[in-house]
């Protein structure tokens, strides 16, 4: 029967097997944590931790000294931490790193190159089945995790095609683009499908607009950039004829008659134009960093792909610098809570004390007045009994009877009691 050591560190981090499978032949380690090679082998591949080859051990033993691979970075989709049990833990993400100069992540071979993008292949049906929002027609679908598209129908051909194009090309150079891993927490940054960003005007980001419920990204290195494609939208001027909406350009008014009535009036709404805008930006809580590019009438978003790919490159290092600044940042502030937290439990303990002083005090007066009340009731009870003594016969006994219903009546006078439960501002 397989034995576990129960001394040993659950769960292991990435730095920790690191560690353990060059310390150790991986036999040994298996044996220690209750699991085969082999299956350690496996959990290696998926942490991103590279293991002794063969010959390795055997090289050491006659004096060797082969070098070992340091550990890089994790990567997209690897493990973090491992336990035998399953319950991984969840660990702080590794600082997000940009790409290394002159190291390229491979990509897809060629002849395996899909034609369509796993993220984009199938979910034009997905888009179509869901709801539409009065008036603009941005599409609503009902499923939550799928790529980050917020468009018409009639555009939906028109995004689904560029986002294939942008997600295929940023593959090619080793780019990968996928939803937001499991246990990230990404943030997905505000979405403004106007021509005019939302800052030189006068109304808010709209908030009837379909947001997924993972981020879709790019890891250029292991620095994640969000991606969301929109439709942009344009202020048009409107007429209401007699129940709906008309542009205002294509409004005919009707020949004068004397018995013709319309109801009308204008107004200004926002309706997509089907033009593109790709918005890229920083997923993380503390990193401030948006780019956008817009599709204009003469230049669509696909010729730009090139320019799109070398900002993102680019953005990586700015990107990775903020997320940097943020978690120091970050480590200050929480400092500063917790002095502020010792302050309070100072301040807090300086109260408490005083108030036990204060308590106890009261209390310790309530006991001394009790005592003077019960020294009295008692001196009564014995100066009747006393008195009881030179009465006759009769009246001697009917006193005492009465002196013991009083007594019952009073009930338990002796303030020492009290005294012993008495708690001092320690106690308290």
């Amino acid at each position: 029967m397989t034995t576990t050591d129960e001394s040993l560190p659950a769960p292991l981090t990435r730095e920790a097997m690191h560690s353990l499978v060059w310390k150790e032949p991986m036999l040994k380690v298996a044996a220690r944590y209750g699991v085969s090679s082999s299956y350690l082998a496996r959990i290696c591949r998926l942490m991103n931790v590279p293991r002794p080859g063969r010959g390795y051990w055997a090289m050491r033993a006659a004096g060797k000294k082969p070098p070992i691979p340091p550990l890089s970075h994790a990567l997209p989709g690897n493990q973090l931490t491992w336990s035998r049990g399953g319950h991984n833990g969840s660990v702080p993400l590794p600082l997000p790193h940009p790409p290394v100069r002159g190291r390229r992540r491979p990509s897809w071979p060629k002849a395996e190159r899909p034609s369509q993008h796993p993220l984009v292949d199938g979910v034009k049906s997905l888009f179509e089945k869901g709801r539409y929002k009065n008036e603009t027609g941005y599409l609503r679908p009902d499923k939550q995790m799928l790529v980050d598209l917020i468009v018409t129908k009639p555009c939906l051909d028109k995004a689904l095609a560029f986002a294939n194009q942008l997600f295929l090309a940023l593959e090619d150079r080793g780019y990968p683009v996928v939803l937001e891993p499991r246990g990230v927490n990404f943030y997905r940054a505000a979405v403004d499908e106007h021509e005019v960003p939302a800052k030189t005007r006068e109304d808010r980001y709209s908030n009837h607009l379909w947001s997924p419920c993972r981020c879709t990204v790019v890891y250029v290195g292991t620095v994640a950039i969000g991606l969301t494609i929109v439709e942009l939208a344009e202020e048009v001027e409107l007429r209401y004829v007699n129940g709906k909406y008309v542009r205002e350009a294509d409004y005919v008014p009707p020949k004068r008659n004397l018995y013709a009535h319309e109801l009308t009036w204008t107004t200004k709404k926002d309706y997509p134009t089907g033009r593109l805008c790709l918005q890229a930006y920083a997923p993380y809580h503390r990193a401030n960093w948006v780019q956008r590019w817009q599709e204009s009438k003469k230049r669509d978003l696909g010729s730009q792909i090139k320019t799109i790919i070398r900002v993102l490159k680019g953005a990586a290092g700015v990107i990775a610098r903020l997320v940097e600044e943020g978690e120091h940042q970050a480590a200050i502030e929480h400092q500063k809570w917790e002095a502020q937290q010792e302050v309070w439990r100072r301040e807090e303990a300086v109260r408490r004390a005083a108030q036990a002083r204060k308590e106890s005090r009261e209390e310790l007066l309530q006991i001394v007045e009790r005592w003077g009340t019960a020294s009295r009731i008692e001196q009564f009870f014995r100066d009747a009994e006393q008195r009881a003594a030179v009465l006759g016969e009769v009246d001697r006994v009917r006193l005492l009877e009465r002196l013991k219903l009083a007594r019952e009546m009073v009930g338990n006078i002796d303030a020492l009691d009290r005294f012993l439960a008495w708690r001092s501002p320690e106690e308290r």
